[in-house]
């Protein structure tokens, strides 16, 4: 089993204002805001939806469209269950120390099912109480993070509790959460008003 933990990288802004302001969702094209109607769940909707960093993604339109597109189809179509893709951002959340993406999706964690005591157990890299197969995925993010691959001796251990296609999609997952942390991280984003009474990544 994988013991990664947390990295010493930022948890919270140390600036006051972030980098690059957001643009205006409210002017987001009716063709985005219907690709994200299709997000599964109500957690990244309304309160939840995660404004100041898609804000950003907004700099450049012409890919944001098509990024979008991406990102919602992959949460529809992945052969990863909802609580598997989630329980896969929440540790890279914690992996990159980004408590935008850990805040945000908290509550989307818990709609499919992740308790208090996973919450904790995905903070601290502990999987045994976990599914052979979450258990896998988990084991599987945290070397795609640490050693930018998957080691031998990991690929034995795990690899027969996931097929091959679900292998391809973890790999697009973790690949899109890097974006999305190193965003956060990088362009110093504000978590939302209303989200900032979830405990973060070191809150009790």
């Amino acid at each position: 089993m994988s013991q990664s933990q947390i990295k010493e990288k930022p948890v919270h802004p140390t600036e006051p204002q972030p980098r690059l302001a957001s643009q205006p969702v409210e002017q987001m094209r009716p063709e985005w805001l219907d690709t994200l109607s299709r997000i599964p769940g109500a957690g990244l909707k309304g309160d939840g939806f995660p404004r100041n960093v898609l804000g950003v993604l907004m700099y450049n339109p012409e890919t944001f469209g098509p990024f979008l597109d991406y990102w919602v189809t992959c949460k529809l179509k992945m052969g990863l269950s909802v609580r598997e893709q989630e329980l896969v951002i929440l540790r890279m959340a914690c992996l990159y120390r980004s408590n935008y993406v850990w805040m945000h999706h908290v509550p989307v964690g818990r709609e499919f099912g992740v308790n208090d005591t996973e919450l904790d157990m995905l903070r601290n890299g502990s999987y045994a109480s976990f599914s052979q197969r979450e258990h896998s995925l988990l084991a599987f993010t945290d070397e795609l993070v640490d050693s930018r691959t998957i080691n031998p001796d990991t690929w034995a251990q795990h690899k027969a509790a996931i097929k091959d296609s679900d292998l391809v999609d973890l790999i697009g997952l973790v690949s899109q959460y890097v974006l999305f942390a190193l965003t956060n991280n990088a362009m110093q984003i504000q978590v939302e008003p209303a989200l900032k009474s979830i405990s973060g990544i070191e809150d009790d």
